[in-house]
């Protein structure tokens, strides 16, 4: 039995907690990141951006999302877009991976504290594959972004005449971009110029695709692209799920959107398949728009919400509460209803812990969106479509806007602001970060039920 005086003088634990380093990593980044894009010379404007406006782009950076309140084209000079493709690159990285990727560079090994928070933010089961899982990230980042700006650059310069250091330039911006999930792009309508140019927009949305399938599946469909046995439970969910969620949300979009002469209903067929296909990628939390997203029929609306708020895979540059988590509901519900013991995938049982992980992971996401929903309902006269929208967007760190954001006022900037940091870090991180000191139970309460359903 524990002694209720040695119990009182027990020793802090004063062991490094992975999730507070990772939260207090993205903090200073985005710091650094807001002081950058308020010198003068990153902004057009006389006197530089105001610290509202520097935060929120900072942050949306940073955190892979996209959301703005002034044009990134015309308000931003060249340092500003220097800036904030950094900042993405870091976000996409993640700040400690990147941490992680310099003392290896410099040292040319880890810490274990270092170990233990690149594993963290980079959801790793282990400690032993996080130095190759490090490596990995930047060589997979490095080589899709670079054949993304390679297709892009030439395709600017041959077919739209840009001069090739300018059409250089935005082929390497929106390869980031894109393969990140940022969303940011140097154009002020986004993708639309680009409606009918199917290299374009499939260029993006593949680099958006592989960006948010994770990178442990990337690496795994590397080193073993013909032994699906090899793959792991997480890799044949991402890849069971991905595709079909991308079909169901093109499906969806196009359905609705067929007729709407404000969006798809003025391309010609083939067009209007193609920019479904490109809203229905873009909504799994990239955030480049090829049509008016403020133009389309609140039905639409609600379908790219519950995509926004499902995100993608795991450990990669989406965001969302992750394809898999969303899996795993589905799979448990289905289990109760067959009244199984144990939920089973590709001939392996799930672990019970994953069961609670995913229940914790959708009450808080769903929590945290209703109540940014109310406050923001409270502080604008704005619709609540509109509202659910702008938030699921911020905490999926999509970047997708009915138009919004600039008009918010700057207390519902700052949840905005919040949602993003919350939805990159994923709010069991976040939620960790901010508790105050783990807790060991030293005991266990008798069991009881009550009536559920």
């Amino acid at each position: 039995m524990l002694d209720p005086v040695a119990a009182r003088h027990r020793p802090v634990d004063h062991r490094p907690r992975p999730a507070r380093t990772v939260f207090l990593g993205f903090a200073v980044a985005a710091v650094l990141g807001t002081l950058s894009l308020m010198h003068p010379a990153a902004s057009t404007g006389q006197g530089g951006a105001t610290p509202l406006q520097a935060l929120f782009t900072a942050v949306s950076a940073l955190c892979v999302t996209g959301l703005v309140t002034v044009d990134t084209a015309t308000f931003w000079t060249p340092l500003g877009h220097v800036v904030i493709m950094a900042l993405i690159q870091v976000g996409g990285f993640g700040v400690m991976t990147f941490a992680s990727v310099v003392g290896l560079m410099v040292v040319r090994k880890l810490s274990l504290r270092s170990t233990l928070t690149a594993a963290a933010e980079v959801k790793s089961l282990g400690l032993d594959d996080v130095r190759h899982l490090v490596r990995g990230v930047v060589r997979i980042s490095l080589l899709i972004e670079a054949v993304a700006a390679v297709i892009l650059t030439l395709r600017f310069a041959l077919g739209y005449g840009e001069s090739w250091p300018r059409a250089l330039w935005l082929g390497v911006f929106h390869s980031v971009s894109s393969f990140n999930n940022a969303g940011f792009a140097l154009f002020s309508d986004s993708l639309i110029s680009f409606a009918d140019d199917g290299i374009i927009l499939l260029t993006l949305s593949s680099a958006t695709v592989l960006g948010g399938l994770g990178f442990p599946v990337i690496m795994q469909l590397w080193r073993y692209p013909a032994t699906p046995r090899r793959w792991s439970m997480n890799t044949r969910l991402v890849l069971l799920m991905t595709p079909l969620l991308l079909a169901l949300g093109t499906v969806y979009i196009t359905a609705i959107e067929w007729a709407n002469p404000a969006t798809l209903g003025a391309l010609p067929p083939a067009q209007r398949l193609l920019n479904g296909l490109t809203m229905s990628v873009q909504t799994r939390t990239s955030g480049f728009n090829s049509v008016d997203v403020g133009a389309m029929d609140p039905a639409t609306w609600l379908g790219m919400d519950a995509l926004m708020f499902i995100g993608g895979g795991p450990a990669g540059t989406a965001g969302g509460i992750k394809v898999t988590t969303i899996a795993v509901l589905f799979l448990l519900a289905l289990g109760e209803l067959r009244g199984a013991g144990a939920v089973t995938v590709a001939g392996k049982r799930l672990s019970r812990a994953v069961h609670r992980q995913a229940i914790t992971v959708v009450m808080l996401a769903a929590g945290l969106v209703l109540a940014a929903t109310t406050v923001l309902m409270l502080l604008t006269d704005l619709a609540l479509d509109q509202i659910l929208f702008e938030v699921t967007s911020a905490f999926g760190t999509v970047g997708l806007s009915t138009g919004i954001t600039a008009d918010l006022p700057g207390a519902a900037q700052l949840i905005i602001i919040a949602l993003m940091f919350i939805g990159r870090l994923g709010p069991i991180t976040a939620a960790t970060a901010l508790a105050l000191r783990p807790r060991t139970v030293l005991y266990e309460l008798p069991k009881e039920r009550p009536i559920i359903g």
